[in-house]
C-alpha cells in the first residue's frame, strides 16, 4: 500500500497539479491538507474520474482535510479531533482503508508566537497526543499522516537563524512532537533515511525553492505493527517545481501488507 500526504494549499486552485501528480504517482491512499474549500466545493467528481473516492472536512477559505483512496471507499471513523467540542476548525479526519486506520491532520501553524495562535497550536497538540495514546492502546494498525507544522530537529531545516522565533521550530513544539513519538510511534521517513535533508516544504518567499532552502513539516507516524511493514518512502520534489505549485511537495511511504 502506497500512502501519500500532501498539503495542497487550495485544492481547487491547484486541481490540475493534483490530478497530474495522482496520474503519475498512483498512490493508493492520499491525505490532503489545506483544502481551503467549503464542504460543497470539494472536487469529488474530478477525483472519481481518476479512480479516487474521497472523504473530507471542508472549511471556507481556510484549513480543510481529506482522505482519498484508489478504487475503494474510505470508511470515516472521525471527522474531528476529540477533546474540545467547541473547536470547529477542519484539521482532522480519520478513516479505515483496507484494514488500516489512517488520519489526515493539519496541525496549527502557531505564528506569530508568543501569543494566542501559539497557545492554540500547543493545546491542539495536547489533544492529538491524548487521542494518539488511545489509538496506540487499541493496538490497531494506524498511520497518522499530515502537515504537523513542526520541524522536529535541526537536520530538518536549512541552516538559518532567520526563523529562530518561528513557531515551527520552538522547543515547546519539538517537545510535543517528541512526546508523541515516545508513545511508540515511528517517524517513517526518518527511519528510512536517518541522515540528511528530507525537505517537504519550501516557502514562496525569497526564492527558497530555487535555493533549496526547505524544511520537513510533513510526517508519517506509524503504529508498531505498521513500522515493521515499512519498505520504502520519499518526497516527490518535482511537484514543487511545477507551475502554480503548492509550497509543499507530496511525501509518500510504502507498506508491505
Amino acid at each position: 500500500m502506497k500512502i501519500a500526504t500532501f498539503n495542497i494549499n487550495n485544492i481547487n486552485k491547484r486541481l490540475e497539479n493534483l490530478l497530474a501528480w495522482l496520474a503519475q504517482a498512483k498512490p493508493d491512499v492520499v491525505c490532503l491538507q489545506e483544502l481551503k474549500a467549503e464542504q460543497s466545493a470539494f472536487p469529488a467528481r474530478a477525483l472519481r474520474e481518476l479512480g479516487y473516492e474521497a472523504v473530507w472536512q471542508g472549511e471556507r477559505s481556510w484549513n480543510g482535510v481529506a482522505i482519498l483512496a484508489r478504487n475503494r471507499e474510505p470508511v470515516v471513523t472521525r471527522q474531528c479531533l476529540p477533546g474540545n467540542a467547541e473547536d470547529c476548525q477542519a484539521r482532522y479526519i480519520e478513516a479505515a482503508v483496507n484494514g488500516v486506520l489512517i488520519a489526515s491532520l493539519y496541525l496549527p501553524n502557531g505564528n506569530p508566537q508568543p501569543g494566542p495562535k501559539f497557545q492554540y497550536k500547543l493545546a491542539w497538540f495536547e489533544r492529538l497526543i491524548a487521542h494518539a495514546a488511545e489509538l496506540m492502546a487499541a493496538g490497531v494498525p494506524v498511520v497518522l499522516a499530515g502537515d504537523y507544522n513542526v520541524v522536529p530537529a535541526a537536520q530538518d531545516i536549512y541552516p538559518t537563524r532567520s526563523l529562530d522565533n518561528n513557531a515551527l521550530i520552538q522547543p515547546a513544539s519539538r517537545r510535543a512532537f517528541t512526546r508523541l513519538l515516545a508513545q511508540g510511534w515511528t517517524d517513517a521517513l526518518r527511519k528510512l533515511r536517518p541522515e540528511g535533508p528530507l525537505w517537504t516544504f519550501w516557502d514562496y518567499k525569497r526564492e527558497r525553492w530555487q535555493a533549496d532552502k526547505g524544511m520537513r513539516l510533513d510526517h508519517f507516524l506509524l503504529s508498531p505493527v505498521l513500522s515493521e511493514r515499512l519498505v520504502d518512502g520519499g518526497v516527490d520534489r518535482w511537484v514543487r517545481g511545477e507551475e502554480n505549485s503548492s509550497d509543499h511537495a507530496p511525501a509518500w511511504i510504502e507498506l508491505d501488507l
